[in-house]
C-alpha cells in the first residue's frame, strides 16, 4: 500500500513504523504529538511549513 497525503499520521506510524525516522529528518516528532492523533498527513506537513509532496516521495521510498 502506498501513503498517500490524506492518510492519518499515526495510521502511517502504526503500519509502517520505519516512517519514523523519515518524520524525524523532516523535524516532525509525531510519534509525540497530541495532535498527531487526529491530523492527515497533509494537515501536519503544513504545519511544519514542509512540502506534503516531497515528505510523501520520502517516506513511501522508506517503505
Amino acid at each position: 500500500m502506498k501513503i498517500t497525503k490524506d492518510m492519518g499520521i499515526m495510521d502511517i506510524v502504526n503500519k509502517y513504523p520505519n516512517a519514523v525516522s523519515v518524520f524525524q529528518a523532516y523535524g516532525m516528532g509525531c510519534v509525540g504529538c497530541m495532535a498527531a492523533r487526529f491530523e492527515t498527513l497533509e494537515e501536519g506537513a503544513l504545519a511544519h511549513g514542509i512540502n506534503v509532496d516531497d515528505l510523501v516521495e520520502d517516506l513511501n521510498a522508506n517503505i
